[in-house]
């Protein structure tokens, strides 16, 4: 990753939840929540439920804004707007291309809302693959899903020729459905936490480490080297600052082995790059000369300082060419106060 001082590829997050742009700042639920399923319930369940299409789209184009800023220049994102669905995936795509970042787009199919809902959202994710989205097919978690659901879902994906994408033993609630999906995982599948699956099993597909929202939600350390598999990095919707999860990735692996090599989790990221190839070909100028994992690991605040897609320069000197910051960062804020209202409401 050092071709030349300062110099890198565009970073992969390879898990984003673009849609909690705009939870920072929201309502309390009314009762703290302890554990993690009622962190879902009290806080997230309420919050995609609460969002409508020109919301995702200003999350979208904020999220996609801070990652670009970051030096992040493709997303995998996983959706979920259970009254909002059809087109979601859309303007997702739309809102990161107007940024200048690349994005796999994915709706995460579950049966929380009866099987209309889990229809609705196999179709949502059918019609973007079909007219030409860059994508994959969205599970939420095993234990929020049927089994015919999961079926249906692992067979769309079988049919169009792509992978799925799914969280997967997250949290205890998880456990045994979560592990049951990953024993049918294929090579393309991606695998998001893996916090409770077990050792000893030579799982397909990819796990998604996601360090910072583990550890924010207290569900437990994933250890990822235990689980034998190819292992990249994501945020869960915590931003797309890549280094600052590569960051957190080291020093919570160092916590319990010393000895570990910021080179573990600095080839996880780059192992982003297996999942979209194409921001190999970006280029970020960064704030610091020397972007290699033992210096990054000890550095905080490095920044992308100039970004290049595909020829064009989308970031100047930590600014957005092709939308005006200004205006998205005030749009987002105002689909902010709807979105609290609604909360509220």
């Amino acid at each position: 990753m050092t071709e030349a001082a300062g110099v890198t590829p565009g970073l992969v997050c390879a898990h984003h939840h673009l849609y909690s742009s705009l939870a920072r700042g929201m309502p309390a639920p009314d009762e703290s929540p302890r554990r993690f399923l009622q962190i879902l319930e009290r806080v997230w369940w309420r919050l995609d439920a609460a969002l409508d299409l020109d919301m995702i789209e200003w999350s979208a184009k904020l999220g996609a804004l801070e990652a670009l800023q970051a030096g992040c220049t493709a997303i995998v994102d996983h959706h979920e707007s259970p009254n909002a669905i059809e087109g979601s995936l859309s303007v997702i795509a739309r809102a990161c291309a107007e940024i200048g970042v690349r994005a796999n787009c994915s709706y995460g199919v579950t049966d929380r809302h009866g099987p209309e809902g889990a229809l609705a959202g196999l179709e949502e994710n059918r019609r973007f693959l079909a007219e030409g989205g860059i994508g994959m097919v969205g599970i939420h978690a095993a234990f929020t899903c049927s089994g015919d659901t999961l079926e249906a879902a692992a067979g769309m994906a079988d049919e169009l020729g792509v992978g799925v994408h799914v969280h997967v033993a997250e949290g205890f609630v998880d456990a045994g459905p979560g592990t049951a999906l990953a024993r049918k995982a294929k090579d393309d599948w991606l695998l998001v936490h893996g916090i409770n699956l077990p050792d000893g099993v030579d799982f397909n597909g990819t796990l998604v480490h996601t360090p910072r929202s583990n550890m924010n939600n207290a569900v437990g350390y994933a250890d990822p080297p235990r689980l034998n598999m190819p292992v990249v990095l994501g945020t869960d919707g915590i931003g797309a600052d890549m280094l600052e999860e590569f960051r957190l990735a080291f020093v919570r692996r160092r916590e319990i082995d010393v000895t570990t090599s910021p080179e573990e989790p600095w080839a996880w990221l780059e192992g982003g790059w297996n999942l979209m190839p194409a921001a190999r070909n970006d280029v970020v100028t960064w704030n610091y000369p020397s972007i290699e994992p033992w210096h990054v690991a000890y550095t905080p605040g490095v920044r992308a300082r100039n970004v290049v897609v595909e020829g064009t320069k989308v970031l100047d000197e930590g600014r957005p060419t092709m939308v005006d910051e200004a205006e998205v960062r005030a749009k987002a804020a105002e689909a902010a106060v709807r979105l609290f209202a609604k909360l509220d409401a």
